[in-house]
């Protein structure tokens, strides 16, 4: 059965909207966690080694996330991710500012999440779009994704000095239900 443009564009529209807001989520508290660290007394180096497990937990579990998305479909794992992300805001919200571990495993959870949300996007939007459309489609997505990376990463200074890292993390997490 061949699908019919309008369900090519809602499910091109859910996939594209489960990269934007995971992508805007991750980018958002990443950029405030070292701002965050050390306002609370800690050095450089240990944001760097808090970053660094983040940005290993993007990258190190591609190949499950697309196990995963293989095995029980891109919409069950993007479900996983926006929990994934929901659990990386709650603790990196929760966490007592004084504990490393803590927001590492804080930072190591959104950077899961957001392996889950880019494969299982990147999943669905490939498997639907005709192949003839499907380098345009990739381009406008990969846009609105970049732009959303952007706008988390200018408007999470602007949240955190109006309010705090909590109120960031705690509404990224939320934000990622969406």
């Amino acid at each position: 059965v061949e699908p019919t443009d309008r369900q090519v564009r809602r499910t091109v529209l859910l996939a594209g909207t489960i990269m934007v807001l995971t992508q805007g989520v991750m980018v958002a508290i990443m950029t405030m966690t070292p701002v965050h660290m050390e306002q609370h007394g800690h050095a450089v180096a240990t944001a760097g080694l808090v970053i660094a497990v983040h940005v290993g937990m993007m990258y190190l579990p591609s190949p499950l996330s697309g196990w995963l998305t293989d095995r029980f479909g891109p919409v069950r794992v993007a479900t996983a991710a926006a929990l994934t992300l929901l659990a990386a805001g709650l603790v990196s919200g929760l966490v007592p500012p004084s504990s490393v571990a803590g927001i590492a495993v804080g930072l190591g959870l959104l950077g899961l999440g957001w392996s889950l949300g880019l494969v299982s996007g990147t999943a669905l939007r490939t498997t639907s779009v005709p192949l003839d459309v499907r380098a345009r489609t990739q381009g406008a997505v990969d846009l609105a994704v970049a732009l959303a990376g952007a706008a988390g990463g200018l408007g999470s200074g602007f949240v955190v000095a109006g309010s705090s890292f909590a109120v960031l993390a705690l509404g990224g997490g939320l934000l990622a239900l969406l």
